[in-house]
């Protein structure tokens, strides 16, 4: 008992003296590292500036398709859609079919969802592409001339087709039971004889110099805009047969599908969109804009010459002696204030245009090379940001995207004749994902070309970077 007793003194002595010399041992340790040696960590705040920009297109390579016509404070909007359809490679009509044997031909226009006003009536009609047509491997602006594809000298329809988005008169039921809308157009006796009469499908060349493709816009309505998702052309034939010594008459269709092999093109026209961008630049000081799909951005300008000069003088130890920079963090935070947070009876026609859900920052001088050439985000040319939702100090709901630009300054800091000031675009986009053992990566971005409308705090109302920085 008085060994163990002994013990305890011995041990909580040891503990006493450690603790008392434990800030000494520290400050030793401090003492003795020469300046050069140390390593420097620091934390800085920078302003730098933003505000609108706009360009006259962008480039139309998305999943889903705007049609119709639709007004809201950011400008009327028209949008039709120039499409090719994809070639039955090596198909064959069955024998003896001749033209006659087609009964009908129907045009098919599935869409997934739209904005405004559901039970407005809006025309669809349709035109073949009698001019020229597109080249797979080219890109096309979606302020192209329609005029150069189509003259629109008849339609192909019987009658325009009066569309109600609400409505599901042409709706099919897809594999787990749920609507698809669907809009159903039977085309007239010349279209039908003039389609019926190309049956060589050789290559997807050949079927284009045959049939360059359709247009397909409304002619009324600007309260309605679809989304559209698939178009095909349904060719409903018959043809008979000798069944155990009986003629036996078979009825079939044959679907021509605009797809991803082959081009199809969202024609967009917005009205006095000049005026109404200079409107919304009046208000830049306090709030910035990122529309889609009207190529409206906001450019965002960080003063690199001003954040090199500060970290490097931090670096500096003396005339000859400077340490290595390093940008540990670099945060801007981008305030989204336009987040509709009401009920679906609440929806008014702005309403429908809410945050984009994907946000590049994107390098301007790179932007036109990224979409061109189907890059992906990477740390020294484009970041993705993604709306967050969290709370402030007193639980109300806020919205933002958040970017980290430390390696972009970082490379910047390494260059001998790196730029003054840094341009970079918001830039709203359409992301896909792909998902390989358990984890997910981005497949692919483009520009967004469903509508969204993006209100943002400018860097005047309280727009910071925020870095951290380290010297070795």
């Amino acid at each position: 008992m008085r060994n163990r007793f002994l013990l305890i003194v011995f041990l909580l002595a040891i503990a006493c003296a450690w603790t008392s010399c434990k800030d000494d041992v520290a400050n030793t340790g401090q003492s003795v590292l020469e300046e050069s040696d140390a390593v420097i960590v620091l934390a800085d705040t920078f302003s730098f500036s933003s505000h609108i920009d706009s360009c006259n297109a962008i480039i139309s390579q998305a999943d889903s398709f705007l049609l119709g016509e639709i007004e809201t404070d950011y400008g009327l909007l028209r949008a039709s859609i120039l499409t090719q359809l994809a070639c039955p490679e090596g198909y064959h009509y069955p024998d003896g079919f001749t033209a006659e044997a087609v009964d009908s031909i129907c045009l098919f226009v599935y869409y997934s969802s739209w904005m405004g006003d559901a039970n407005a009536p809006i025309a669809v009609n349709a035109y073949m592409m009698d001019k020229k047509t597109f080249r797979y491997a080219s890109t096309y602006p979606t302020d192209l001339n329609i005029d150069d594809y189509c003259s629109r000298n008849k339609s192909i329809l019987t009658n325009h087709r009066i569309v109600v988005a609400s409505e599901k008169l042409d709706s099919v039921r897809n594999g787990n039971g749920d609507y698809i809308p669907m809009v159903r157009m039977r085309v007239n006796d010349d279209f039908v004889q003039y389609f019926a009469s190309i049956q060589s499908f050789d290559s997807q060349e050949s079927f284009n110099d045959q049939f360059k493709g359709l247009l397909i816009e409304t002619s009324f309505g600007s309260s309605t805009m679809l989304n559209i998702t698939d178009i095909a052309l349904g060719v409903y034939f018959h043809f008979s047969y000798d069944k155990a010594g009986k003629d036996t008459t078979v009825y079939d269709m044959k679907a021509f599908f605009a797809n991803s092999e082959v081009r199809t093109v969202n024609h967009l026209f917005y009205q006095d969109k000049a005026d109404w961008i200079e409107a919304l630049q009046k208000d830049s000081d306090t709030y910035n804009y990122i529309i889609a799909p009207a190529g409206v951005y906001t450019r965002m300008s960080f003063p690199m010459a001003q954040i090199a000069d500060s970290i490097n003088a931090h670096m500096q130890i003396d005339s000859n002696y400077s340490k290595r920079p390093y940008v540990n963090k670099a945060e801007v935070r981008v305030s989204v204030e336009n987040m509709f947070s009401g009920t679906s009876s609440d929806i008014t026609r702005n309403d429908w245009l809410q945050p984009a859900q994907y946000m590049l920052l994107i390098k301007e001088q790179s932007m036109n090379r990224f979409f061109a050439n189907k890059e992906l985000p990477s740390d020294t040319c484009a970041l993705l940001g993604t709306l967050t939702q969290d709370k402030d100090s007193v639980g109300n709901s806020i919205y933002y995207y958040s970017y980290d630009l430390s390696d972009f300054i970082t490379n910047q800091l390494r260059q001998q004749n790196s730029e003054s000031i840094l341009n970079m675009l918001l830039v709203p986009v359409t992301v896909s994902t792909s998902t390989y053992s358990s984890t997910t990566t981005v497949s692919s971005v483009r520009q967004q070309q469903t509508m969204s409308a993006t209100k943002i705090k400018s860097a005047k109302n309280g727009m910071q970077l925020e870095l951290v920085y380290s010297g070795f």
